[in-house]
């Protein structure tokens, strides 16, 4: 076990399966000291049809939290070994149900005996450890069935990403990031428009000057995302969140929820009370960030750009 007290918890899953040999193994060589003839892995269809009842492969699946085939599997390979039995489910008689045969019944008889040695011999194993595992395994299940390893990964992934993140405020050496990163989103999806460029080319004067902010996302100190907080005079929106784009190679790495949320504390600070955006609806992934952050839909005005078709805003609370 070095390996393991070197390596730690990351080789959980290493560690399990070995576990889960070396119980299997004693598991097969048990069977055969009270000549048994049954697979480890055939014991809780075995289980649950002990009492003899027939049940359908979708019941004996759901009692056991097995996968429907993998019960399919296990019960074709029992039925083979002259264990079980197809039968008519009497409940209904479209549906096959199985059961135990006479050699089945007789290996559940004889399989009593074994059970209360092993049910012992575990309770004697569980006495001398500190830590009860079958009440840990209990609850590492419960947990995982509410949030899985994979779903609890990507959320540490997420963190550790959003620490690398640095959010500044724009300086002229990255025009030509806040232009490229634009041109790029918006040649992929659309085509560029007569106002795309007004605000690219001149983001000081069309942007800065009028008393707006442009906020650039640096990931491990490269600029890969940008947002502009655009000043609107209309008596009803204090700032237009705009030209929020992300480079692909940075995608998943939370910069875009980081960045949208930036630019709304920075209009917070500005004394916003509402933050108007425009978008569209093909750009799912960009619809749903607007309203994580809560922007709500609203009837459209006047736009420069033919490919809006979704306009939001944000009360600023």
């Amino acid at each position: 076990m070095d390996f393991f007290d070197k390596i730690g918890k990351v080789a959980i899953g290493s560690r399990l399966r070995m576990l889960t040999d070396k119980v299997t193994e004693d598991a097969a060589n048990i069977y055969k000291l009270y000549e048994i003839d049954l697979q480890p892995k055939w014991f809780p269809v075995l289980y649950a049809l002990i009492n003899g009842e027939a049940k359908t492969v979708t019941t004996v699946a759901k009692e056991i939290g097995h996968s429907h085939p993998s019960v399919s599997k296990i019960i074709s390979e029992m039925i083979s070994k002259g264990y079980l039995a197809d039968k008519k489910d009497k409940t209904d008689g479209r549906k096959n149900a199985v059961a135990l045969t006479k050699k089945g019944l007789k290996i559940a008889e004889k399989i009593q005996d074994q059970l209360i040695d092993v049910e012992a011999a575990i309770e004697e194993l569980s006495a001398q450890t500190q830590n009860n595992l079958w009440e840990a395994i209990g609850e590492w299940e419960f947990l995982l069935e509410q949030k899985n390893l994979l779903r609890r990964v990507m959320e540490k992934k997420k963190e550790r990403d959003g620490s690398k993140i640095e959010i500044i405020e724009f300086d002229t050496k990255y025009n030509e990031v806040f232009k490229s990163l634009n041109v790029e989103w918006i040649s992929k999806y659309f085509e560029m428009e007569e106002s795309d460029y007004k605000a690219l080319d001149n983001p000081q004067g069309y942007i800065l000057d009028k008393g707006g902010h442009i906020l650039i996302a640096l990931y491990e100190n490269e600029p890969l995302g940008v947002c502009a907080l655009i000043k609107m005079n209309d008596g009803e929106y204090d700032f237009e969140l705009a030209k929020m784009a992300v480079s692909p190679k940075a995608q998943g790495k939370n910069i875009g929820f980081t960045l949208a949320t930036a630019v709304i504390e920075k209009a917070k600070s500005l004394g916003a009370s509402k933050i108007y955006l425009e978008s569209n609806t093909i750009l799912k992934p960009a619809i749903n960030l607007y309203y994580k952050l809560g922007f709500q839909k609203v009837l459209g005005k006047p736009t420069p750009y033919t490919r809006c078709n979704i306009q939001m805003e944000l009360v600023v609370s």
